[in-house]
């Protein structure tokens, strides 16, 4: 009978925590929100032995149980709450090598709380180059629990880590810190009130406001009358008990715990004195966006033709294989080119993340972080802003949510509302497809203008940002200042492992999301574009060969003279009609309109919405690139030239094209005040950027 088991693994941000679930769960990983609340939370499962089989739950990082953001009361919330199905039968504490002194004080409170703990000292194959000694066994002695050292670079310490899981039941439960000795008082006087209760459960209850969220915690006896205590008084237990703590860690590091610092230490100074430098830092930043947005150009060209010949050719073989009808015509224009739209892009997604990755694993993210705090301060954003605004390169969505760790409601709010600026993911395709219509494929010095032109456009949507949000600092008053720290982790090569999960997971999660979206976006507009109401729509064949009588056309170009006329009657066309006088002096066609109304859903539809709407009589063996460098104008013109390109890709860089983030800024504000005037605003500043644009380029 196979047994199972609830695993949280917890530890402070940059101790590897990711690396040891990867480690664990590997593929067998799913990530979602907890109920109610926008909170990731991440879920893996593996096998411990044949018959115990392993739930893991990856919390959000955090430095103690004194929660002070969101994500830190999920952890709060979770371990008080023993109704929770999440709550943990064993937890797993991941410290980092380096900095063990600072991870145990979540170690030990945790430990307090009577929860079976193993702590997971990672990185250990870093302790012979640091000159790191650990006395493992009078470690473990003295907290009381069981100690794996685990290096995921190597793959070892993992498997021990599985067999002490399995036996987690004979973890000690034994208190590391008595409570009573932070103030004996006040805690026999908490213990007489509430007798048989776990008092340091109690004082967590008393002194965290966890309320951050919907989770129902376990009930525990009112302890109302202790809160009433001075706010101050509380404040000066809560210190207390981390001077106390630590007291107690550096007695037990000092009997266990030895390092005898080398010359390998001068190095982290050396590059941190280059790349968080007040103006070399801001160069190679420089540098090194520019080396992303060429590689990604680059290196991603055959993979994206390779993918648009093979489904055009799938459309066209589908036509071969199936028998003439709606139901082909469907799947031939209306799922396979509407998918094809965007798996074309499935090459530049997965670099954009790897690189992403790789900054984040080599610790170079977090000096970017602490570099542009300096500039941001100036236009009412705090240098925890810069996490939202660098995570909206890969979504909006949880760029909002990662705003939770600003503690000031102003810089928060501020931070909300100019993050969709922020090149996302999503917008990738737009920018790809139209760059390479409308910008020539040359170099200069080896430098290609279209990474350039991405560069560019990345660029112009975080200035978009800074400018926003230097005026809404003026606009929104408040008197809270708030302070900024941010840990800076060790360098180290990235471990490949991770870049490959991570690569993986958020390549297959955009492609699986945008999927749904396009898949049902291009049935419906593929079923607009072949139906239609009224005569001219069902005589279409009749109107043209009329019209062209006297004309020496081919039997091919009749045919696109037809279906042209059939689509431009069609349900679609006759929308498209209606909105086209409002875009039209911006350079769009009613299809380019369709695409705009249609990629509110998403902004990935555009593409797709395009190669469904052209692919509709059309053949099925020409490419969605070729489909669009083909649009003519009824002046003979080409329909995407420079000057519509860079209208579009300005009107893309700084419109609110996404319900999802509409719906997001929504629940995080409470209001549909912010998001309204985020989308009226940023709709705005779109459509008159685009219009000038145009015009002046035209």
């Amino acid at each position: 009978m196979i047994k199972n088991i609830n695993i949280a693994l917890i530890g402070n941000p940059n101790t590897g925590k990711t690396s040891v679930f990867n480690a664990l769960t590997g593929l067998n990983q799913k990530v979602g929100n907890y109920p109610g609340i926008t909170v990731e939370k991440k879920q893996g499962s593996c096998r411990l032995d044949r018959v115990t089989k392993a739930r893991i739950l990856d919390l959000p990082g955090t430095y103690s149980l004194n929660a002070s953001s969101m994500d830190e009361s999920v952890v709060v919330e979770l371990l008080l709450n023993k109704n929770n199905p999440d709550f943990p039968d064993v937890v797993v504490v991941v410290a980092d090598v380096e900095n063990l002194k600072r991870n145990l004080l979540l170690f030990t409170q945790i430990k307090d709380l009577e929860i079976p703990s193993v702590l997971v000292i990672n990185m250990s194959d870093q302790m012979q180059r640091k000159g790191i000694k650990i006395d493992l066994e009078k470690l473990e002695k003295k907290l009381n629990t069981k100690v794996v050292l685990v290096s995921t670079r190597q793959n070892s310490g993992v498997e021990q880590l599985k067999q002490i899981l399995v036996d987690y039941r004979s973890i000690p439960s034994k208190l590391i810190l008595d409570p009573t000795i932070i103030d004996q008082d006040y805690f026999e006087s908490l213990g007489k009130a509430f007798p048989n209760q776990s008092l340091y459960k109690l004082w967590l209850v008393i002194t965290q406001n966890i309320n951050f969220t919907k989770l129902e915690r376990q009930k525990v006896p009112d302890t109302t009358q202790f809160k009433t205590q001075p706010q101050s008084y509380l404040k000066k237990l809560q210190q207390r008990e981390t001077i106390k703590r630590y007291q107690t860690i550096n007695q037990i590091l000092k009997e266990t715990y030895r390092v005898n610092l080398d010359e390998t230490t001068d190095l982290r100074s050396k590059l941190d004195n280059l790349l968080i430098h007040k103006f070399w830092g801001y160069v190679v930043f420089f540098l090194i966006l520019l080396t992303i947005f060429q590689a990604i150009f680059d290196w991603s060209s055959v993979p994206m033709a390779f993918i648009d010949s093979s489904f055009a050719r799938l459309s066209e073989w589908t036509r071969a294989q199936m028998p003439a009808g709606i139901l082909t015509d469907l799947i031939a224009e209306g799922v396979i080119s509407g998918l094809g739209g965007i798996v074309i892009f499935i090459p530049q997604i997965a670099f954009l993340f790897l690189f992403i990755s790789i900054l984040e694993e080599t610790g170079y993210m977090s000096r970017v972080v602490f570099l542009m705090d300096r500039s941001l301060r100036k236009f009412g954003l705090s240098g925890k802003s810069v996490v939202p605004l660098i995570s909206g390169t890969a979504c909006a969505i949880p760029a909002v949510m990662a705003t939770r760790n600003i503690e000031n409601w102003k810089e928060r709010l501020i931070t909300i509302l100019v993050v969709p600026f922020t090149t996302c993911s999503a917008r990738l395709p737009v920018y790809m497809i139209l760059i390479s219509l409308v910008i020539p494929n040359e170099r200069l010095l080896g430098i290609s203008y279209q990474g350039l032109t991405l560069m560019g456009l990345y660029l112009i949507g975080f200035l978009m940002a800074i400018v926003s949000a230097s005026i809404l600092n003026r606009l929104l008053q408040s008197t809270n200042k708030s302070y900024f720290v941010v840990e800076m982790p060790n360098y180290k090569l990235p471990l490949l492992k991770n870049v490959a999960f991570t690569v993986w997971e958020k390549t297959r999660s955009f492609v699986v999301e945008a999927g749904k979206i396009i898949l049902a976006i291009s049935i419906l507009l593929w079923f607009m574009a072949s139906f239609g109401p009224g005569k001219k729509f069902s005589n279409a064949e009749q109107i043209v060969a009329h019209q062209y009588f006297n004309q020496d056309l081919s039997d091919s170009e009749l045919e696109n003279k037809i279906a042209s006329f059939r689509l431009e009657n069609s349900y679609i066309g006759i929308l498209g009609k209606t909105i086209e006088p409002m875009i039209l002096p911006l350079g769009y066609d009613w299809k380019i309109g369709i695409a705009l109304i249609s990629s509110f859903a998403a902004r990935e539809v555009f593409v797709g919405t395009l190669a469904t709407i052209y692919s509709v009589g059309s053949d099925a063996q020409v490419t969605i690139k070729t489909r669009m460098d083909g649009e003519i104008r009824k002046d003979g013109t080409r329909l995407f030239n420079l000057s519509t390109g860079i209208s579009l890709m300005l009107f893309y860089a700084f419109a609110m094209q996404c319900m999802s983030t509409l719906a997001i800024v929504k629940k995080e504000t409470n209001s549909w005040k912010w998001p309204s005037i985020q989308l009226f605003s940023m709709t705005i500043i779109a459509y008159f950027v685009s219009l000038l644009s145009y015009q002046l380029l035209k």
